[in-house]
């Protein structure tokens, strides 16, 4: 008798935070996942070191929010000094940012995924198969076919699913698979990366988060996480012309260049390896019902801590589509917005990695005095503002353009509803969401509209400036996000969407039944059906695609 070959909603190749967070972001919306991974030990060493307050926002809607404090600590001021530690810009990651909370968190990444992993143990439609390989994809128009192989025995098999992720990292089999190229940036440096734990008791004289841009060693100082009240630090210094890669991954030379910082007696080296920061970006995200994600998709230099955050933001975006699909209230061109929402974003993002990374990779003295002049006269052109949505499920005008708002972020904070305190996913809900400052906007809304927001599960809030008494139906903005945000952009009623950016806004609550019937086509416009007839994919039967290296 054969054996019957499994089908999953998802499988995904590859297991790191991305898929991590994937795969509990799917499975909390009641899908099977089956996750495979070539080893069977987690990589244990720290790459990412941060997290910036909307990927926090995630974390916390996804249940996290209890344990996230344990595992991370604010950011401080993010400066950026020439050879004589004059300052040449800063960022300000400690302020409070729109989502609550520090624009930035530091983590210490393996405790952190440790946290991630315990979230997605506890989920029983997640099935974990470490040390298997992939080494064959078929797709049909309903079903991708994987063939596995166990890495240590050989033992194969085979799985299906209607759709595979692959967040298989920068050299993704999947990737391949697809038959996408990737775009080079032209970023390319090399850089001796060092994590240090300082003994209990000590403290090091240095700054909390710099950039040393001094040619004659460009240097990163920043935080690196905590684990068990224990705090990490971390070292990053550029490899020089004269160089190679071999005499820096000696520990000896490791701790001659840290000697100005911190000495043997002082701490332990965690770990320290050459890396090589590069900007890639792929040209292709998706064909049929194969993806890719995280570090398959995009790479980028890290002086903006966003590599892993961009992962994030791909799971984010990705999983809340998917669910519309799989619950046959959409068809697969809803994921054809996936590409044209993330890359640009990404792209730009990895711009500003880009212009930070080209201030301070300058080992030429006389390059780094034309760049201290070009700053200290006000010419240096200042950091990129940070993207927003620009294309896919937003709100245009009649010429077609994006209407503002649309694109934003959205605000979040603490709201208190009658009796109740807590943050604003947590009492308001997730998906969907319909949020107004007064109950105009309730009352305007008709019948049809209505019944729309209903058939989506969107939810309808209204939001009240601090102070206001508590009622039934209004959530009070505790730390003045909400009243504000919407007075800044002249917005009466928003429509949100499941990954907190705004679909649109209107000015007017009597314009209210515009804003969701543009919501409506839209959607109807990108596959999504929520009139009860089957939804049904576009993708067709491919040649089987050998996806082992």
């Amino acid at each position: 008798m054969t054996a019957q070959i499994p089908l999953y909603d998802v499988v995904q190749i590859g297991y790191g935070p991305v898929s991590e967070i994937m795969a509990l972001a799917l499975a909390r919306q009641g899908r099977s996942v089956a996750v495979f991974e070539r080893w069977k030990v987690r990589f244990a060493l720290p790459r990412a070191v941060c997290i910036d307050h909307e990927l926090y926002r995630v974390l916390s809607a996804l249940g996290m929010s209890t344990d996230l404090p344990a595992v991370s600590h604010e950011g401080p001021m993010y400066r950026w000094f020439n050879a004589d530690w004059k300052e040449l810009l800063a960022i300000d990651w400690e302020s409070e940012s729109i989502s609550g909370g520090p624009e930035v968190n530091f983590v210490h990444q393996p405790t952190l995924e440790k946290m991630f992993e315990d979230v997605v143990h506890a989920c029983p439609n997640v099935e974990l198969n470490l040390g298997w390989e992939a080494i064959e994809a078929t797709q049909t128009p309903d079903y991708v076919e994987l063939v596995v192989r166990d890495f240590e025995t050989d033992e194969r098999r085979t799985v299906r699913a209607k759709y595979l992720i692959g967040a298989d990292g920068a050299n993704s089999l999947v990737r391949q698979a697809i038959g996408s190229t990737q775009e080079d940036r032209g970023f390319e440096a090399d850089w001796l990366v060092i994590d240090v734990l300082p003994n209990e008791g000590v403290t090091l004289d240095i700054p909390p988060a710099a950039q040393w841009c001094n040619p004659a060693r460009p240097t990163t100082i920043v935080p690196a996480g905590v684990k068990d009240g224990r705090y990490f630090r971390r070292w990053e210094f550029m490899r020089l012309p004269h160089e190679t890669r071999e005499e820096l991954e000696h520990e000896h030379v490791a701790w001659d260049l840290l000697a100005p910082w911190v000495k043997p007696d002082q701490a332990t080296i965690v770990r320290h390896k050459v890396y090589t920061f590069r900007s890639l970006l792929a040209n292709t995200w998706r064909k049929g019902r194969m993806l890719i994600a995280g570090d398959a998709a995009h790479v980028m230099p890290p002086f903006m801590g966003q590599g892993m955050c961009a992962g994030l933001r791909d799971d984010w975006n990705l999983a809340w589509k998917l669910n519309l699909v799989l619950d046959g209230k959409a068809d697969d061109r809803l994921l054809d917005t996936y590409q044209p929402e993330r890359r640009p974003h990404v792209s730009d993002v990895i711009d500003l990695s880009m212009y930070l990374g080209k201030i301070i990779c300058i080992p030429d003295a006389a390059k780094a005095a034309e760049r201290d002049r070009a700053f200290f006269s006000g010419e240096a052109p200042p950091p990129p503002a940070f993207p927003s949505l620009t294309d896919g499920i937003l709100r245009r005008g009649a010429d077609g353009a994006v209407q503002a708002p649309a694109g934003l972020l959205s605000p979040h904070g603490r709201v208190l509803a009658g009796a109740r305190e807590g943050r604003f996913d947590e009492v308001a809900g997730l998906g969907f969401l319909l949020v107004s400052r007064s109950n105009a906007a309730e009352a305007a809304l008709g019948e049809k509209q209505r019944a729309f927001l209903d058939k989506l599960g969107a939810k309808r809030v209204q939001v009240a400036a601090r102070g206001t008494p508590a009622r039934v139906g209004v959530l009070v903005d505790l730390d003045d996000k909400f009243i504000p945000y919407m007075t800044q952009h002249g917005i009466d009623t928003m429509l949100v969407r499941p990954d907190f950016y705004l679909y649109g806004a209107v000015d007017n609550a009597h314009e209210v039944n515009t804003l969701v019937d543009d919501l409506a086509a839209d959607l109807q416009r990108h596959g999504v059906r929520l009139d009860g007839a089957p939804a049904r994919s576009t993708t067709q039967a491919d040649e089987p695609l050998a996806i082992h290296a």
